[in-house]
């Protein structure tokens, strides 16, 4: 698996750096930064040599590589791509595009590897993915238009479009036992408004719900869902960018909807936007990166997911992201970009040391070159799901 990702690169005509033997690769789509950080960097740019793509990158400390692109491969600079996900069985990968209605899929069974686009019209600004248990059926969200794209994920065809009126879908997550698609209604994509509520979707007719109110004030700008792992019964977790909070969202049988409740308010800790979630495989730990001034939080969970108890927080860079957990929880790599927003784009990747419970170091490859990575993600063979294939075996 891992070299039929460098073939890919080949295939579709990529810059491939010096042979070594790659010993944990991870991908992240990046773009050129922001005019700001390029200025404070010294790194002459401009709209004209603007750069996207993909970027295969080695994180084995002990690999000559480490830190270095393996793969550089470009993407034309109008999609902005926005990240990288995976299907349940680890056969293919999907990238969403901010800019235009087109999905991109990877099929990584088949050689050559090719981007393949997905047409998607009516969906305006991709979001987040996630996968029905069978691995038949994906969801997308579309921040922009409204609705989520209901999509058949062996054909990798739309069969329909669920309408979430007045709200700016972006987080998602799936609970096939209580038949439910969960969404949140985060913010306009021009930032003129910001929601306040978990939308909700019967997933069998994809019938819209309702939402659910999951701040303490409009204007939360909910930002991701995750379903706790082995709660019972289920509940989902939701980051509220605007409001410094985590919330759970707790299935109730007997009204057949969910009782919210805040279980974390971050401000009270001095940071501020959280962003992404994250389990390790017992689920006793939850991890929370802020993107404001970039922290990496790790918490406890063995009272319950109900009452979280932070363990320690650590500096990352502005724009605390996603995060690549590997396979054995040792080590989580820290993605510092939030949509290359100056000020919260730093451009590095934080190393976290997960047993020391310590930063580690930094690696600086896409800051040093003026580049901004949106998103990082473990290729398959050292893909940690994280929580992210709900409670099964993904950001």
């Amino acid at each position: 698996m891992r070299y039929g990702w460098i073939l890919m690169a080949l295939a579709l005509t990529a810059t491939v750096a010096s042979p070594a033997v790659a010993e944990m690769l991870a991908i992240l789509n990046y773009e050129t930064a922001a005019e700001e950080s390029l200025e404070s960097l010294q790194v002459q740019g401009g709209p004209e040599q603007r750069r996207e793509g993909l970027a295969i990158v080695e994180l084995d400390p002990e690999s000559p590589d480490y830190g270095k692109f393996v793969a550089d491969i470009p993407a034309s600079p109008d999609l902005m791509l926005h990240h990288v996900f995976y299907n349940r069985d680890l056969s293919k990968a999907y990238v969403t595009a901010l800019e235009q209605p087109i999905l991109h899929v990877i099929d990584l069974n088949r050689f050559p590897y090719r981007l393949k686009p997905i047409p998607t019209p009516g969906c305006a600004v991709q979001e987040d993915i996630i996968f029905s248990d069978d691995n038949r059926t994906w969801y997308v969200t579309c921040m922009g238009s409204s609705n989520v794209v209901e999509g058949d994920a062996v054909s990798d065809t739309v069969r329909r479009l669920i309408d979430l009126p007045g709200a700016y879908p972006h987080g998602v997550a799936f609970d096939a036992s209580i038949d439910r698609v969960v969404v949140t209604n985060c913010v306009a994509p021009d930032m003129s408004a910001a929601g306040h509520t978990l939308e909700i979707i019967e997933a069998s007719t994809g019938a819209h719900l309702g939402g659910i109110q999951i701040s303490r004030k409009k204007n939360s700008a909910p930002v991701e869902a995750l379903f706790v792992p082995n709660a019972d019964p289920p509940a989902v977790y939701v980051t509220n960018m605007m409001e410094d909070s985590l919330w759970a969202a707790v299935w109730n049988p007997a009204t057949g909807t969910f009782d919210a409740k805040e279980v974390i308010d971050f401000a009270a800790h001095d940071t501020h936007m959280p962003l992404e979630m994250y389990f390790n495989r017992a689920g006793d730990r939850l991890y929370v990166t802020t993107a404001e001034p970039g922290h990496f939080s790790i918490f406890d969970l063995s009272n319950g997911p109900f009452k979280p108890r932070l363990l320690k927080q650590l500096t990352a860079a502005a724009g605390a992201h996603h995060v690549a957990i590997t396979p054995d929880e040792r080590t989580a790599y820290v993605q510092n970009a939030l949509l290359n927003l100056p000020g919260l784009s730093d451009g590095s990747i934080t190393v976290i040391d997960l047993e020391k419970m310590e930063v580690a170091g930094a690696i600086t490859t896409f800051k040093d070159q003026g580049l901004s990575p949106n998103s990082i993600t473990m290729l398959p063979e050292w893909y940690h799901p994280a929580g992210h294939f709900n409670n099964g075996p993904r950001d």
